[in-house]
């Protein structure tokens, strides 16, 4: 019943049954991973401090919880309290400091215990190859004792990424198992690298091709221009899919045949979420402001759900028509989703306020989100610059240098501007930083 109860949702019904039953640790730990699974991780604790007794399941679940929250070093402190540690114990540790960037911490940790399990190399690898780390990923990748598809998928990816055209295909010479992924791995390297012949060639060679196959190939087509032999390979493809569909009317939107995008949109047999955002962004993009609006009023009649992609792009067509009413409904929904305090959405935000001469609102939605970028501090400072609150765009330029963010070449147009409206009285201030 508790189980039925944390499937459904039903928390207080589940934890109310839970206090009146006799309980073994079963039970406490039933109730534990259903808080944790649902992200209820407040409560999750509460119980977890309660409990009579503890497993290794117990700290697990606690420890997941914290990992799956993005709360490193609360999973590092439960991880430290466990009296015994398995496998999922340190395996989760590892990934929750390479999902968050912290690779020294978990190369430290790595180090630290000699018996680690394949899927662990695989993690730390990967997390050294999404960094662009290649020198650490290959040190790692020539010290595994065992490899698997992964293993060499993941080098390939990474060289490939890099532009080291050179390695990637010594690696996919020497793999001595390659899947669809390892020969899709290098379309992708030929394509990243502007080789268009060379990556058709080895995906005619393919012995087996899948949806991401065809794929990579067309958007290789589309990234270069090609629009013509996209379209050809498009309606060649057995694997007819959202993917693909979604390719080529992002390929037209780009070369500014929005004509030809909607008919492929009008026709899709099914649509997603990037499906509208493309077509809304390949609208607003072709300065079309006001099919893009209908269209996005129509993709909520529809029931499609609003992603961050399609948030920047209804916030960003806003901003250029000085829509500030609508500007604000779509705030609304952005704040009913959650992604008000995200870096994407959020400077999306505060660019539609600026635009629309509300820097209050602006600098109120500036200072919610919660892991500023570059982007971030620019379009506040530019919208303090614009409409003439020099002094204000100087105190954020100084925030910005305190928070350790470097300025690039468009903060310092910011400051200059800003400097102009100050009679240059805070000019000294740019010489501490050259």
């Amino acid at each position: 019943m508790i189980s039925g109860y944390l499937r459904n949702g039903e928390f207080s019904l589940a934890r109310d049954l839970f206090d009146r039953m006799p309980k073994d640790l079963f039970s406490w730990n039933l109730m534990l991973t259903g808080y944790v699974k649902n992200r209820r991780l407040r409560d999750a604790r509460v119980l977890f401090d309660s409990m009579p007794e503890k497993d290794v399941v117990s700290w697990n679940a606690m420890l997941s919880g914290y990992v799956r929250s993005g709360h490193v070093d609360e999973a590092r402190e439960v991880f430290d309290k466990m009296p015994h540690k398995n496998s999922i114990s340190w395996n989760g540790l590892l990934a929750a400091y390479v999902r968050s960037g912290r690779l020294e911490e978990a190369r430290q940790l790595f180090e630290s215990k000699s018996d680690w399990e394949l899927i662990s190399w695989n993690c730390l690898m990967g997390g050294y190859v999404k960094r662009n780390m290649l020198g650490d990923a290959r040190l790692l990748f020539d010290q595994m004792p065992i490899r698997d598809v992964v293993s060499w998928n993941t080098m390939i990816s990474g060289y490939a990424q890099d532009g080291d055209l050179s390695q990637a295909t010594r690696l996919f010479e020497e793999s001595p198992v390659r899947d669809v992924f390892t020969w899709t791995a290098m379309v992708c390297a030929y394509v990243q690298n502007g080789k268009l012949d060379e990556a058709r060639t080895v995906f005619n060679e393919m012995p087996e091709r899948r949806e991401m196959s065809y794929n990579a190939m067309i958007a290789g087509y589309v990234q270069y221009k090609r629009m013509d032999m996209a379209r050809k390979l498009s309606e060649a493809t057995p694997f007819p899919n959202i993917g693909s569909w979604n390719i080529m009317i992002s390929g037209y939107c780009q070369e500014g045949d929005v004509s030809q995008a909607r008919y492929l949109f009008d026709r899709m047999p099914k649509r997603d979420s990037v499906s509208w955002a493309a077509i809304i962004a390949g609208y607003a993009q072709n300065g079309h402001y006001e099919e893009a609006m209908n269209l996005l009023v129509e993709m909520k009649r529809d029931g499609e759900g609003l992603n961050r992609s399609t948030f920047c792009c209804a916030l960003s067509t806003c901003a250029d028509i000085a829509a500030l009413e609508l500007g604000k409904q779509v705030h609304g929904q952005v704040v009913k989703t959650g992604y008000e305090n995200g870096c994407l959405v959020g400077n999306a935000l505060v660019g539609m306020y600026c635009k629309c001469g509300c820097i209050d609102e602006a600098y109120e939605v500036f200072q919610g989100i919660q892991h500023k970028d570059i982007v971030s501090w620019n379009t506040m400072l530019s919208g303090y610059a614009r409409h003439g609150f020099g002094r204000l765009a100087l105190t954020v330029f100084e925030s910005m240098i305190t928070a350790g963010v470097k300025p690039d070449e468009i903060t310092m147009v910011h400051i200059f501007y800003a400097l102009l409206m100050q009679n240059f009285c805070h000019y000294c201030l740019l010489f501490t930083f050259f």
